[in-house]
């Protein structure tokens, strides 16, 4: 409980499924036109789609702006996926 009191925000404004922002990330694990990988203050974000593309990228300010066609947003524990490592990883690039 404490790790989320000293962390920054995080939102997410999707606009008519084609885009929009995402605050509070720390990274970006991955991309391509049909996923895009952020890990967030709130976990690893899976956004699937269709010519998705990272619009801009202010990791200073923890800020994603997304475009493209989203098909589907997911959350998964981001300190399962850190134990897992390279596990995640391999299975990002098969």
């Amino acid at each position: 409980m404490e790790e989320m009191q000293n962390s920054a925000p995080h939102r997410l404004i999707l606009e008519d499924r084609k885009g929009g922002l995402v605050t509070g990330v720390r990274d970006v694990q991955s991309f391509d036109e049909k996923e895009i990988l952020l890990k967030t203050e709130r976990g690893l974000l899976t956004v699937k789609g269709d010519k998705l593309h990272v619009r801009r990228l202010t990791l200073e300010k923890g800020e994603v702006e997304l475009e493209g066609v989203v098909d589907l947003l997911q959350y998964s524990d981001l300190r399962r996926a850190e134990r897992e490592g390279e596990s995640l990883l391999s299975r990002l690039f098969r």
